[in-house]
């Protein structure tokens, strides 16, 4: 196949899609360098394993998995032409995506109740870890706001149709990487607790 054939259009789509391919795999390898970080640490002898685990970092991953469940019914309905279920779904998705944040939070405030930090005497290398995962994930989740609001916008002004809805799917695609992350982040910290 020839790349430097197609319209300017088809030539612009691809190129959007290899930016968000771009940006996700740079993505994958921070956090792999995290992940991998964290497994190498948990050998140390300072490594806590007896701290309780927040239960709202459990919801918080109901909630993203429910998150991406009604972005995919959004996008669905969007390119069905079903413009008011689809505004309906997308401000759901956006209403648990800040439910999602708020558990988060909650969760670092149930390690500081137990007395952990992220810095200062009090911390620990292990939530030291947990912090900083975590926070890191909320930072792309920042990013993932942006793209959902813009989704949002963009279809509240008509601009996605069945033939051309690119930047619904790019940020819906998004919003799935975003929750399939924090899948992995959710299950490496559960299980190496």
């Amino acid at each position: 196949m020839d790349y430097t054939q197609g319209t300017e259009r088809h030539k612009t789509d691809r190129a959007k899609k290899q930016m968000l391919w771009f940006g996700i795999i740079s993505l994958c390898m921070t956090f792999a360098g995290l992940t991998s970080a964290y497994i190498v640490s948990m050998e140390r002898r300072d490594w806590l394993e007896n701290y309780d685990f927040p239960q709202a970092l459990i919801i918080s991953t109901a909630l993203i998995i429910l998150s991406s469940l009604t972005i995919h019914l959004a996008k669905k309905a969007i390119v069905e032409g079903k413009k008011q279920l689809g505004t309906i779904l997308l401000v759901v998705t956006i209403g648990l995506g800040v439910a999602f944040v708020v558990s988060q939070f909650v969760g670092f405030q149930a390690l500081t109740a137990q007395g952990y930090y992220f810095t200062g005497a009090a911390s620990n290398i292990t939530t030291t870890f947990l912090f900083l995962i975590i926070a890191v994930h909320m930072a792309h989740v920042a990013a993932g706001f942006i793209s959902l609001i813009t989704v949002f916008v963009n279809h509240l002004r008509g601009k996605y149709t069945k033939e051309s809805h690119l930047g619904l799917s790019l940020g819906v695609t998004f919003w799935h990487f975003l929750d399939l992350l924090w899948i992995f982040l959710f299950v490496l910290i559960f299980v190496t607790k």
